[in-house]
C-alpha cells in the first residue's frame, strides 16, 4: 500500500528541518492564513485554531494527502507573544521574559484531505530565562536575529544560553513541530516511520 502524499502547510525552515528528521518524503505549501489572535482568545486556543486553518488552507490543492498544520503561541503572564519581526520588538520581548517562565503552546493538526479526518493536539513547553542584562539581550539578538520566532529566542541555537530551565511535552515542539505527537498521528493514519 502506498503512503499518501505528506504536505507540510508551512514555509518555516525550522518546521521543514524538523520534519526531515522522520525521513519521510514530503512537500511544503504556503498557507495563506492571518495569524492575528481573535479578541479575548486564549493562547492555547489561538495555536489550535491557526494549526487547523493552516492545514485547511492548502487542502484544496492537495485533495488526497496528509496535511500537517502547526502553530506556536507563547504566553507570558497572560499576554500572548507572537513573532517579534523587528529588533526592537525582540528586545522588548526578551526584557519582559527575563527571569520569568513563558509557556509555549505548539498546536499540531494532521488533516487527511481525502477522508476529512482531522487530528489536533497541543504540546506545552515551559521556558525560564535567566536574569539577562540589556547588553546580553542586545548581543544575542545581533548574533542570531530570531525575529521569526515566538519569544525571540532559538532553543536549538545560541538562544539556549539565555535559558535557565526548560521542561515540557516535546523539545521539538519548542522549535516549532511536535514530532512525538506527529508520529502518533501518522500511525493512526497507517503511516509507518520504520
Amino acid at each position: 500500500m502506498n503512503s499518501p502524499l505528506l504536505v507540510l502547510a508551512s514555509t518555516s525552515p525550522y518546521r521543514c528541518e524538523l520534519l526531515k528528521r522522520l525521513q519521510l518524503p514530503f512537500t511544503t505549501a504556503a498557507p495563506d492564513v492571518d495569524e492575528t489572535p481573535l479578541p479575548d482568545e486564549a493562547a492555547r486556543d489561538t495555536s489550535l485554531r491557526l494549526s487547523r486553518e493552516k492545514a485547511r488552507a492548502v487542502a484544496t490543492d492537495y485533495p488526497d494527502a496528509l496535511i500537517i498544520g502547526s502553530d506556536q503561541v507563547a504566553l507570558l503572564e497572560g499576554r500572548q507573544l507572537g513573532k517579534p519581526l523587528t529588533h526592537d520588538n525582540a528586545v522588548a520581548q526578551l526584557r519582559a521574559m527575563r527571569g520569568k517562565t513563558t509557556c509555549f503552546y505548539t498546536a499540531l493538526t494532521l488533516l487527511n484531505s481525502k477522508t476529512g479526518r482531522m487530528q489536533t493536539e497541543v504540546a506545552e513547553n515551559f521556558v525560564t530565562l535567566r536574569e539577562l542584562s540589556d547588553t546580553e539581550i542586545e548581543a544575542y539578538l545581533l548574533k542570531e536575529q530570531p525575529y521569526q520566532c515566538a519569544g525571540s529566542a532559538k532553543s536549538e541555537g545560541l538562544g539556549i544560553a539565555l535559558m535557565s530551565s526548560m521542561s515540557g511535552d516535546d523539545p521539538n515542539a519548542l522549535i516549532g513541530l511536535p514530532l512525538i505527537l506527529l508520529t502518533e498521528m501518522l500511525r493512526r493514519e497507517n503511516v509507518r516511520i520504520f
